[in-house]
């Protein structure tokens, strides 16, 4: 088995973690390889993200660090995340409980696929995102103004600060910080999340995936979209934006853990 560990490089005991694990994968037989940046930090040869060819990625970090490795992937391959981070919800496992897991993924695992979504205007695809779009001004303190457009006719228009469109997946992220609900990640719908909206009966809507959404922007003010927070466009100030399930989607190994359970612990720490 061809294992692919990646870190996050500003933690030099999420590093050594990493280096530790590499260490036990070899000895038991699989082939480990890192990642570019990994690789560099720890002074050793490394392959890009975006080239990855192995049957497993471990990534050691927080949410930031498995977006970032999933976003990069040019093609999904599944994903397993030991928590160096501060809450980590992308992340099935801790510290203590990674290494004994970790043993056992050369004698065979099942993945989970979690849904992504896909932006794209008539002339751009604006790529995939796992936990959230975020539609934004890039002037601070401004609103925008919002139609929300499902199989061809407008159900809602608003103003708001901005929008979250969000997976399932993403409901625990910044889509529950702006007061969206916990979502199973089992359900294939896409998340809507006004952010400070100017009129309080905008509220959040779960839409079916099977339908077809856009987002139609209609402002005086400039706007940016960001994916998963990690890349940036600029829409200026008018755009049709069309949103559907991605292809591909996240690929997790299953760690046989209670999706709700998990959420319950989480946020305790909190």
């Amino acid at each position: 088995m061809k294992i692919l560990i990646v870190s996050r490089i500003d933690n030099r005991d999420a590093l050594v973690f990493a280096e530790k694990i590499s260490t036990v994968l070899k000895k038991n037989g699989s082939d480990v390889v890192f990642d570019s940046d990994t690789a560099k930090s720890l002074g050793c040869a490394g392959f890009p993200l975006a080239d990855a060819n192995a049957d497993v990625a471990l990534v050691v970090g927080g949410d930031g660090t498995i977006l970032r490795t999933i976003q990069q992937m040019e093609r999904p391959i599944p994903v397993i995340g030991v928590n160096w981070g501060e809450v980590g919800f992308l992340a099935d496992l801790e510290p203590s409980e990674a290494l004994e897991f970790i043993k056992t993924l050369p004698r065979g695992f099942s993945v989970e696929e979690r849904m992504r979504i896909a932006l794209s205007n008539s002339s751009t695809s604006f790529g995939n995102a796992l936990n959230e779009a975020l539609i934004v001004t890039s002037r601070p303190a401004k609103m925008l103004m919002f139609s929300i457009i499902v199989d061809g006719v407008t159900t809602e228009k608003f103003r708001a600060d901005g929008l979250l469109i969000s997976t399932p997946t993403g409901s625990t992220a910044y889509a529950m910080s702006a007061g969206g609900p916990i979502v199973d990640p089992r359900i294939q719908g896409f998340l809507l999340v006004p952010l400070a909206p100017y009129l309080l009966s905008s509220r959040p809507h779960l839409i079916s995936s099977n339908r077809h959404l856009e987002i139609k922007l209609e402002s005086s003010k400039p706007a940016n979209l960001v994916m998963d927070g990690q890349t940036t466009f600029e829409l200026g100030t008018s755009m049709t934006i069309t949103v559907k399930r991605s292809e591909h989607p996240a690929l997790f190994i299953d760690v046989k853990r209670n999706f709700f359970e998990k959420v319950d612990k989480k946020l305790r720490t909190l």
